[in-house]
């Protein structure tokens, strides 16, 4: 079972940056990283799923014609919304449906530990069918989550169902690592 709802109310409660990820001089620098991970300089359209307040899309938005992201939160997406002001938010709590778009940039920072095997799973197929050409970027904690599922153990689950895609690692610090996806050869 991945991590319910309440449980990401609660992160929230009283606070729209309960990581300090607009102070934190930790969470600049891995937003940085992710941002160098990418392959590309440009991208038409991108979507983060676990979006939370919009703080790395902040940094990634720029580099996107259009930007678009969701996360299970009210108060992360009106702090989103804030943020990115030309960006798209939109609330839902995974599995749900994604929003419809033209993604060639797909990013999953330090979500899929939150999601069980059978939704890191539909999240793969989902990708593998909408979005086959797309870049993946996944950005993965590397400590104790506290979840069912640590952090490596999903990045594993989740490369291992996206059949379309071959996921290497980018860069890894002791904190994270980042890999990067990129559609393999006749998918």
């Amino acid at each position: 079972m991945g991590v319910d709802r309440d449980h990401l109310t609660a992160l929230y409660a009283g606070t729209s940056d309960p990581w300090n990820f607009e102070h934190s001089g930790y969470e600049q620098a891995k937003f940085a990283a992710t941002r160098a991970a990418l392959s590309r300089r440009a991208y038409a359209s991108a979507f983060e799923l676990g979006c939370g307040n919009g703080q790395l899309a902040r940094i990634l938005a720029p580099l996107c014609s259009r930007y678009a992201g969701m996360d299970a939160v009210g108060i992360a997406i009106s702090a989103a919304r804030r943020t990115v002001p030309d960006a798209r938010f939109v609330q839902g709590f995974y599995p749900c449906a994604l929003p419809a778009g033209d993604f060639d940039l797909l990013v999953l920072s330090e979500i899929l530990y939150f999601l069980d095997g059978r939704s890191l799973r539909t999240l793969a197929r989902e990708i593998a069918t909408s979005w086959p050409r797309a870049e993946v970027l996944c950005v993965t904690w590397l400590g104790e989550t506290g979840h069912d599922i640590q952090g490596e153990e999903a990045l594993a689950l989740f490369s291992a169902a996206l059949t379309t895609h071959a996921i290497m690692p980018v860069t890894q610090t002791e904190g994270y690592r980042i890999d990067r996806g990129l559609p393999k050869e006749g998918s």
